[in-house]
C-alpha cells in the first residue's frame, strides 16, 4: 500500500469522465488499498479514483463507520434537501455552501465485484453525491452557493 498524491483543482484529470471497471485486477486491488490509505492520511470522508489520477469508477467513503468501497456506483433515487458547508481533498483549505439531497439510494459493486445497494442520509448522502460527481468530472465548486471560503481551524483541531 502507498499514499498517493491527491490531484488539486486545475488538474485536467479532475475534469474527465471515469471509465467503468470491468474486472478486479491486481492493479485495481492495489489502487483501492492505496485509496483507503490516502483517504485516512488526508483525514477525509471520501476519495474518488480521479483524485489520485486514475480515471476508474471507484470511490471510497468513510463517514465514521468504516470504509465503503464502491465500484461502478450509480444513484437510483434521491430525495429531500440539505444545505451545508462542503469541502474536498482536491480543493484544500477551502469550503463552500452546497445543497445536496438529504437521502440517496445507490447501487455499486463491492471489492469482490458483488452487487450492493446502499441508502444514506445526511452526511452519507452528501458524500455519495460528492464522490460520484468526481466520476463524472465535476467538482463541488461548481455547486457552491456564493463564494468559496477559507477553512479556519481551531487551534485544538490541528
Amino acid at each position: 500500500m502507498a499514499i498517493r498524491n491527491i490531484r488539486e483543482l486545475g488538474d485536467e484529470v479532475l475534469m474527465k469522465k471515469s471509465k467503468e471497471v470491468k474486472e478486479l485486477t491486481p492493479r485495481t486491488k492495489e489502487l483501492i488499498a492505496d485509496m483507503k490509505e490516502t483517504l485516512y492520511e488526508a483525514d477525509g470522508v471520501g476519495l474518488a479514483a480521479p483524485q489520485v489520477g486514475v480515471l476508474k469508477r471507484i470511490v471510497v467513503i468513510d463517514v465514521g463507520d468504516g470504509p465503503i468501497v464502491m465500484i461502478n456506483p450509480r444513484i437510483l433515487d434521491r430525495s429531500g434537501e440539505q444545505t451545508a458547508y462542503e469541502g474536498c481533498l482536491s480543493v484544500p483549505g477551502k469550503h463552500g455552501m452546497v445543497t445536496r439531497p438529504n437521502y440517496v439510494k445507490a447501487v455499486y459493486m463491492n471489492e469482490k465485484m458483488h452487487p450492493q445497494e446502499i441508502e444514506g442520509t445526511e452526511l452519507m448522502a452528501r458524500a455519495i453525491c460528492h464522490e460520484l460527481d468526481h466520476l463524472e468530472g465535476r467538482l463541488y465548486v461548481e455547486l457552491v452557493e456564493g463564494e468559496l471560503q477559507d477553512v479556519v481551524y481551531d487551534e485544538d483541531e490541528e
